[in-house]
């Protein structure tokens, strides 16, 4: 293998992004999150490249039935600021659930992805539903089995 040439590989994004489908149902909080940022970044791909954008959109489906692990649902708390004196608002993980079960997925995999521009653009592409129901059927979804190695997938029908 020679390099006389001075080039090296670089990959180029994909011509039509994977769609990934997940279902969040029994899944640990953290451990998925994870899962999705790596897709999202396309770190399951061999020609990873970390300012290129060579991830998928995923849809994440049963959101309200994600897992936290021991007392977390009750002892979690999830801090902002609305901007006004005063307006540091809090809210337990059990409280985020009922109010928008979305959201506790949505703040785990914010928090795992890379703190600079690329954050809201991959965030873009990450779809959330609580329940089993979405609208993306018109894409060409592919199952992937958390946990798994990427490479075990099934295209859903």
């Amino acid at each position: 293998m020679s390099f006389q040439d001075g080039s090296t590989p670089f990959p180029q994004p994909p011509e039509s992004p994977r769609w990934v489908l997940i279902d969040a149902e029994g899944q640990v909080l953290g451990r998925f999150a994870c899962r999705i940022a790596n897709l999202l970044r396309g770190k399951d791909r061999p020609t990873f490249t970390p300012f290129r954008d060579l991830g998928d959109f995923v849809v994440v489906v049963n959101a309200a039935k994600v897992r936290l692990t021991g007392a977390k649902e009750q002892k979690k708390l999830y801090r902002w600021h609305t901007g006004y004196p005063g307006g540091l608002l809090e809210m337990t993980a059990a409280e985020v659930r009922k109010r928008h079960p979305e959201r506790l997925v949505e703040w785990a995999v914010w928090g795992m992805l890379p703190g600079n521009r690329s954050r809201k653009h991959l965030m873009r592409r990450l779809k959330i539903h609580p329940g089993p129901d979405h609208p993306h059927a018109a894409q060409k979804l592919v199952r992937v089995v958390p946990g798994r190695r990427p490479r075990n997938v099934e295209v859903v029908a």
